[in-house]
């Protein structure tokens, strides 16, 4: 056999595991916000990492287990922001940024929110993973994403809601029980 270059005899990357459907007591670990369609949209792109329990650092090792050039930290929340417009959708925009900064500061006592997204890193956090179904080039698969705060008192009490599973949609229903990340993930520059 002759040799060729670039020759490493290690273990391929597989299905990468996925964080299970649940509450966990995170870090944010950086925090920014992100406008979308020239400014029609912002977020708050938060990077969080699970501190507690069976899967802490559970993002860490996936990112440092990944060796693709263009990996991405998985960890991620992003928290619509308010248009500040007037209408029913800005309100309830309005009351899930509210809910999470009170978790944020019912969770790290003392701490104030000043509008100042960058002082976020390093507080705690309960986040809520659900379900979500996604597509890239024609497959389809579910994996888990962050999509509800509460503070880390509740979440470690049990008093808390798991939120719904997110099918796609205009898509049959598939079930939830098989797990697989897409190709491409849609995390922009990530990782912070």
């Amino acid at each position: 056999m002759k040799r060729f270059e670039g020759f490493e005899a290690k273990k391929a990357g597989g299905a990468r595991e996925i964080l299970p459907v649940g509450g966990y007591v995170c870090e944010i670990k950086s925090a920014k916000v992100e406008e979308y369609r020239g400014g029609e949209y912002s977020s708050l792109v938060l990077a969080i990492d699970v501190t507690e329990g069976k899967y802490a650092g559970f993002f860490r090792r996936d990112y440092d287990n990944n060796d693709r050039e263009d990996r991405k930290w998985r960890g991620v929340y992003r928290i619509s922001l308010p248009k500040d417009d007037g209408s029913e959708q800005d309100g309830w925009t309005k009351r899930i940024f509210g809910n999470f900064i009170w978790a944020v500061q019912e969770s790290n006592p003392g701490y104030v929110w000043d509008w100042e997204e960058k002082k976020l890193k390093g507080k705690q956090l309960g986040v809520l993973f659900r379900n979500k179904e996604w597509e890239y080039n024609g497959r389809t698969g579910w994996t888990t994403e962050a999509a509800g705060a509460v503070s880390v008192d509740a979440l470690r009490a049990g008093e808390f809601k798991l939120p719904k599973d997110k099918p796609l949609k205009n898509h049959p229903v598939t079930s939830s029980g098989f797990y697989a990340e897409p190709e491409e993930a849609e995390d922009g520059d990530l990782p912070f």
